[in-house]
């Protein structure tokens, strides 16, 4: 058999391919999963999973345009006259550079307010970052689309 370091390249390339292709994949399984767990909070109303998932330093921003940092989104999940039945992400999509996670998707959420019944549909974008040797939520941002 003769020897083609065309093959070997060719074969490196695919295997070094096929590694950063399942690499990204698992990356973007484990933040759909840490995606669950903070809309599973969010739902709840777990302040004890929130503070877990949450840095220091959090801000978001809802789509009336308010912002809260995170003892102010705390105080707000802890006093809310809100009953949320379904709280449903999809259309995930993440991206990931060192110690920055930035996910995207569309949120809706349906449940009562004050005993009314209510519906949103967003978008949304979370940042995460590696603190500690965990991954939290620094910054989070809904707006409502355009139709």
């Amino acid at each position: 058999m003769k020897f083609r370091p065309w093959l070997v390249a060719t074969i490196f390339t695919l295997t070094a391919t096929v590694a950063a292709v399942q690499q990204k994949s698992d990356s973007a399984s484990k933040f759909v999963a840490l995606e669950a767990k903070w809309n599973d909070a969010y739902k709840r109303s777990d302040i004890g999973a929130m503070n877990s998932l949450i840095t220091d330093d959090f801000i978001i921003t809802v789509e009336d345009g308010a912002t809260y940092s995170k003892a102010g989104y705390i105080a707000h999940l802890a006093t809310t006259t809100e009953h949320v039945e379904v709280a449903e992400i999809t259309d995930v999509q993440v991206r990931v550079h060192g110690d920055v996670a930035v996910v995207t998707g569309a949120y809706y959420e349906r449940g009562t307010s004050k005993g009314k019944p209510y519906e949103y549909r967003d978008r949304f974008t979370d940042v995460w970052v590696g603190v500690e040797n965990k991954w939290r939520i620094l910054a989070s941002h809904y707006s409502i689309p355009t139709k």
